[in-house]
Formats: C-alpha cells, structure tokens, sequence
C-alpha cells in the first residue's frame, strides 16, 4: 500500500494501522508516484496494489443465488453500458439491494478496470461479475433456470412497479445511447419504463438500475411479511 508523503489525519493513521497488523507492506510516495500508481489522481492519498480477482461464470453467480438461504435470485445483465463509472455505481448499487451479481458482454461494452473498482467503492470485490461472450444465450441460460427477465425501455408503456419480481429475476439494462438491443429485448418477459415528469424523459442506467433493483426488494419484502403472517 502506498501513503502520500506528509498526509496526516486520523482516518489514514487507522488505515495504515490496520494494514500493518495485516502484515500489508506501507510505503510513503509523493504525490506524482501516487498518480501514476493509480493512473489518476483521485485517490485521496491511499493506493492499494492488490491481485486481479479472478473472474466469476454465471455459474459463480446462480450458485451464488442458490445459496442464498431462501432468497430468491436477483441478478442484473447489462446490455452494452459503457461508461465505467456507471457500471461501477451499478455494481454497488446491485450488491446493496442484495443482488447475486452482474452479467455484463465481453466486448463493446466496459470492462472490469481500475476505474469501475473505484467507482463501485469497493462492491466489486464483494459481489461476482460474469463476462460473457453471447448475452441473449446467457438470458435463455437463465429463463431455463427459472428467471423471469425484465427489460427497462424508455418506450415501454409497462409501469415498472406492474411487474411482480417476487420470482427469480434477471434486470436487463442497455446502454447509455441505443438502449436494449432488439434481440436482447425480445427475449425479456416483460419490457419496462420509469415515468418521469416534465422535460426529463429518461434517467441515467445506474439510477434506473437503482429504482428497480430496490422496488424488487420491497415487493419481496412485503411478500416476506405476509408469508410469515400466515405462517403464525
């Protein structure tokens, strides 16, 4: 781990403290090695040089449902999202609402870098994340496993709070310019919207990622709670 020369207050102090009782080497670098360590200079002073998680299967990630103690299969496919910080923010998004994890293309699309790790906060390393080479087979994969697919479309007259996902679901999102591509979206079981009001007719992917993988969890929740109100 390397520490920008000079920086002291108490939440580095912890870090470095933590890391040496770790046994995590420490160094101190001035500010332009620190850059170049992280290729960036957001970084606040703290670089981390860790190995490259091995990447997950959907395989990992349906195991990864199914050992979810009762929990239902939630799993986010993302149709061609190029921006980095988007698909970070959606992974950490995915992993607080208690997604699975995420299924995202092998090309034309962002990859798994340095930048999607630091805007996921950290949720990349928490929650598995699938590349694959043929999304629309994946989606079969997954329908043959027992998930319903919901396609967001701005388009769609469907509201999505109409959708019941108190099944196995796969959310399935397209990219920040063309949206879902037509043979993505003619393999989803219900195709979706988010109403907006006024001139704004459609909402950033990881905000409308956010939006339902949040309304799924509060349709299980409620679902969870009459379901154990008959049960006493």
């Amino acid at each position: 781990m390397a520490v920008a020369k000079g920086r002291q207050d108490t939440r580095v102090e912890e870090i470095v403290q933590l890391a040496r009782k770790q046994g995590v080497p420490v160094r101190f670098e001035n500010r332009g090695q620190l850059d170049r360590l992280a290729n960036s200079k957001d970084h606040q002073g703290v670089v981390a040089l860790t190995a490259a998680r091995a990447a997950a299967t959907v395989e990992d990630i349906l195991a990864h449902a199914n050992a979810g103690h009762g929990q239902l299969g939630l799993i986010v496919l993302l149709d061609g999202v190029e921006d980095p910080h988007n698909l970070g923010a959606i992974i950490r998004t995915a992993l607080a609402a208690g997604a699975h994890g995420v299924v995202i293309p092998e090309r034309r699309a962002a990859g798994l870098t340095d930048a999607v790790a630091r805007a996921s906060a950290g949720a990349l390393a928490h929650l598995p994340v699938a590349k694959v080479t043929n999304l629309v087979r994946t989606m079969e994969e997954l329908k043959e496993a027992g998930y319903w697919l919901v396609g967001l479309d701005e388009q769609a007259d469907k509201n999505y709070t109409d959708v019941d996902y108190t099944s196995p679901v796969g959310i399935v999102l397209g990219s920040e310019g063309q949206g879902l591509h037509e043979l993505t979206r003619k393999r989803c079981d219900f195709v979706v919207s988010l109403p907006t009001t006024g001139p704004v007719k459609s909402l950033n992917v990881s905000v409308a990622a956010g939006v339902v993988l949040f309304e799924a969890i509060r349709q299980r929740n409620t679902h969870a709670r009459k379901v154990s109100s008959f049960q006493v």
